[in-house]
């Protein structure tokens, strides 16, 4: 992409909406634009973090042996009132009502309609497990909207939704969803840590949220240290085994939201040296709820003994578009935002200092089609605009790797490598530059 020819609204100034780190520097960076309270446009420059994010999620669940379908935003009111939710839900519902005086929802999460959908299909214990999962936007009506896409009204959300015959199998689904949540915010370059939670709306017994330890993180966490440096278990899985012991490993250790938190078992558990209280930032919530919708809205199974028993379930939602947030708050520096390679918008910036200069137009092209082939998705800075400009906006945006290219390093035949994360700068031969970048941009 040219630079020239994209669309990147920055701001050099810092709108005074802004409270968190994130929320600043996604609207200095030209990432969105705020349409109303809690509401945004995705510009070019979030939309593609945002793809890269929802792709590393569909990935990791696919893996696990989630199937994805898309369900439509607007929801039947029927349908939540067969499991007792549409008037339970308060006023973050969104409710409508058509022309033909249907009473319709805009979505806030889908237990009821993909209850629907499996209740339809499915009639034997024999045809489980079963694991649906879509990326749908999704609107819950915050009193008080704030910190950008961190808690917005409008939000894309990964939800998965898992039907088993028994408890037992249902905590196994439990289990590849718990695993898969660690491998995929590893791969976004997140360490996060589960911990016990209140299921709060969606009901149920058993349940943990995936924390992203930072200051702006809306709730008080209370975790041992350990967890935080924990690796994540890795994609080589059995995954039709119980992964119990992966499960275990995180869960033995003490960690609990501000609401489940117990602090005599805290203090009593965790020695003193390891206890850690911090802020966190929700980016998961995974949940086991036993029958709470299967028996209402009589989503049953025939069972080895031919007898109908109602389905198990469970449901598991990553928060897609609040981990761009997540991710500004844990990876940034004074200059603007660090992406992490894998879900950078761009994998080097191909920087021209003095576009018009035929022998650096020349070298700056060559390696933007060298970079384009071998699919490190270039960005040509090809402005007229002031070299310190261009720097700034290149930190701004946090693109993993730059290449500087001028008249005077081309005269002596070097050009200039910066990683942005740790500052580093090299002066290479033009050939070397390429060669090490294809080697680690996006790696």
């Amino acid at each position: 992409m040219r630079l020239s020819r994209y669309f990147l609204p920055v701001l050099k100034e810092t709108p005074s909406e802004a409270q968190i780190v994130s929320h600043r520097l996604m609207l200095r960076a030209g990432m969105i634009r705020q349409e109303a309270a809690g509401i945004y446009s995705w510009l070019p420059l979030g939309h593609r973090v945002l793809r890269k994010i929802e792709q590393i999620v569909r990935e990791e669940m696919d893996r696990a042996g989630a199937i994805e379908i898309l369900m439509p935003t607007l929801q039947l009111a029927d349908l939540w009132r067969e499991s007792g939710r549409y008037d339970a839900y308060g006023p973050e519902m969104l409710r409508i009502v058509d022309r033909h005086e249907r009473e319709l929802l805009y979505g806030p999460t889908n237990e009821e309609m993909v209850t629907g959908i499996f209740r339809a299909s499915v009639r034997s214990y024999k045809d489980l497990p079963k694991n649906l999962y879509h990326m749908q936007w999704k609107f819950r009506d915050e009193q008080r909207p704030r910190f950008g896409v961190m808690r917005g009204r409008e939000f894309l959300m990964k939800d998965a939704y898992s039907f088993d015959v028994d408890e037992a199998a249902a905590k196994r689904s439990y289990n590849r969803m718990f695993v898969a949540y660690l491998n995929l915010y590893a791969r976004m370059g997140l360490k996060v840590v589960p911990m016990r939670a209140d299921t709060g709306p969606i009901g149920g017994d058993l349940s943990h949220e995936f924390i992203v330890l930072a200051d702006t993180g809306e709730s008080e966490v209370f975790c041992h240290r350990d967890l935080v440096e924990m690796g994540p278990p890795g994609t080589d899985q059995d995954w039709d085994s119980d992964l119990q012991h992966l499960v275990d490993q995180r869960t033995s250790l003490y960690a609990a939201t501000e609401e489940m938190h117990d602090a005599t078992r805290f203090d009593a558990e965790v020695p003193e040296e390891k206890r850690l209280s911090a802020r966190g930032i929700e980016v998961g919530h995974i949940f086991y709820f036993g029958e709470k919708y299967s028996v209402p809205m009589k989503a049953v199974v025939a069972g080895p003994d031919g007898v109908e028993r109602p389905v198990h379930m469970g449901s598991y939602g990553v928060g897609v578009s609040r981990l761009l947030g997540a991710i500004i708050e844990a990876s940034h520096d004074d200059n603007g935002i660090i992406w992490p390679e894998s879900v950078a918008p761009f994998g080097v910036a191909v920087i021209n200092l003095r576009p018009g200069d035929e022998a650096v137009d020349t070298a700056c092209q060559q390696a933007y089609d060298h970079l384009t082939a071998a699919g490190k998705e270039p960005l040509l800075d090809d402005t007229s605009e002031r070299v310190g400009a261009k720097f700034a906006t290149m930190d701004l945006i946090g693109v993993p790797w730059q290449l500087i290219i001028g008249p005077k390093g081309l005269a002596s035949g070097e050009v200039e490598v910066k990683n942005r994360a740790t500052g580093e700068r090299l002066s290479l031969s033009l050939d070397a530059a390429l060669t090490l970048l294809s080697a680690k941009a996006g790696s």
